[in-house]
């Protein structure tokens, strides 16, 4: 049985990766889960206060660098609110059409129509959809490495 629950536990953590290029999966809840496992099914005493108020941290930390990293880089680059808002759609969408690559070309797409349609300057909309891109792949590095960073504290914290 304790095989079974270590099985689910590494498998939730892998598809916290697999999140990275498929937004529709909750990857920093697939951390949860693996985190919940253990701690209700294999060992309740291992997992130290302060490791769960670290988690915590780190999920609100997450769960920001999406928004105001795409958000920043946009901006950075010249596009708009509507512009802003495409990008966040677009990955939405763009996570069930050509999955993983849908996440990259739709928004990319998507902001440079919108931008170019409101600020009707063919440079401006390219610079847009470059932020967006830039904004998606910046919270992705930054993701995978909080991910990283939670499952090497997870195993220190379950040795030590």
């Amino acid at each position: 049985m304790t095989f079974i629950l270590w099985t689910l536990v590494i498998l939730a953590f892998l598809s916290a990766f697999v999140a990275l290029v498929m937004p529709m999966i909750p990857g920093i809840l697939m951390m949860w889960i693996g985190f919940f496992i253990y701690h209700f099914a294999i060992n309740n005493n291992e997992l130290s206060w302060f490791f769960w108020i670290a988690m915590a941290t780190l999920t609100i930390i997450t769960l920001l660098s999406d928004y105001v990293l795409g958000s920043r880089f946009v901006k950075k680059y010249g596009g708009s609110k509507e512009g802003e808002l495409t990008a966040a759609i677009g990955i939405i969408l763009g996570s069930f059409f050509f999955p993983p690559f849908g996440i990259i070309i739709i928004p990319f797409v998507a902001v440079f129509i919108v931008e170019l349609l409101i600020q009707q300057d063919f440079k401006r909309a390219m610079d847009a959809s470059i932020g967006s891109l830039l904004g998606f792949l910046t919270s992705t590095v930054a993701k995978f490495i909080i991910l990283i960073i939670m499952i090497i504290w997870f195993i220190f914290d379950i040795i030590i």
